[in-house]
């Protein structure tokens, strides 16, 4: 439960701090593709766990992810190494996650389903 609050803080801040702290860049992309308020606050903070701490991702957060799309969520990750909060995270262990994490949801959301 504690570190559900912890991550909540974290994700509180990275949308609100990362605001002020994005790239023109990023600034726009996200702006442009309403990427803050494509996905629910749970989602939200399953998808950060799954790319920033060791953690899987559950088939509804997956679809949520793939409905924001690439483009959002490289923003996204791009804007927490650009927050301060983040800067001791290792960029490249991070890029990996968050790549394996939308690989692995868009074949989830891709595959079929099995027939009953």
């Amino acid at each position: 439960m504690v570190s559900l609050n912890v991550y909540s803080v974290l994700v509180v801040l990275f949308l609100t701090c990362g605001a002020v702290m994005a790239t023109k860049e990023n600034d726009g992309i996200i702006k442009e593709n309403n990427c803050e308020t494509k996905m629910g606050l749970p989602f939200v903070l399953e998808a950060f766990t799954s790319n920033f701490r060791t953690r899987g991702i559950s088939n509804k957060c997956c679809a949520e992810l793939v409905m924001l799309g690439k483009v959002c969520h490289s923003a996204l990750v791009k804007r927490t190494f650009e927050n301060p909060l983040f800067k001791d995270l290792n960029l490249a262990t991070i890029t990996t996650k968050s790549s394996q994490t939308w690989t692995n949801c868009l074949a989830l959301i891709d595959s079929p389903s099995p027939s009953t």
